[in-house]
């Protein structure tokens, strides 16, 4: 499992509204490259999103459903890329004084063949992805700060 955190310059409630966009994931999550949609009612339990990850012309098409929703300190989704597999990505926060939050991100390959190669490259790899999608997450939501 991969696991990073890092702390943003935003209250959590301003942190999950990013993740509660999901017409931006393919903004700060490395690797998305076109959300196709996003269900009504997202981030609600069962809601999706449906996007391409991967360069052209080798991108998937698939789909990430909400499995947890605990606004704001909460989200769970079961993220797919078939027919590489899926994985289990958690994404928890934690406010640290007024003005900031602790992001925890944790993934784990759940299903497929990419949950058959988990070894401490494949892990070093995930945790530098997810590192620079915690970097992008920030400057979404601290950029949104300054706008409200």
């Amino acid at each position: 499992m991969a696991i990073v955190e890092k702390v943003i310059g935003a209250p959590p409630e301003q942190v999950f509204d990013v993740l509660a966009d999901g017409w931006t994931y393919s903004d700060w999550v490395v690797g998305t490259t076109h959300m196709r949609d996003v269900d009504d009612g997202w981030p609600a339990v069962g809601t999706r999103l449906h996007h391409r990850a991967g360069p052209w012309p080798f991108s998937l098409t698939d789909t990430s459903t909400v499995l947890v929703c605990e606004p704001p300190r909460r989200l769970v989704i079961l993220a797919g890329l078939w027919p590489a597999g899926e994985a289990t990505v958690v994404f928890a926060l934690e406010p640290v004084g007024p003005d900031a939050t602790r992001v925890r991100l944790a993934e784990d390959f759940t299903a497929g063949p990419l949950r058959w190669v988990r070894n401490k490259v494949n892990d070093l790899v995930l945790k530098q992805r997810n590192k620079e999608t915690l970097n992008r997450l920030a400057d979404i939501a601290t950029r949104q700060k300054g706008d409200r």
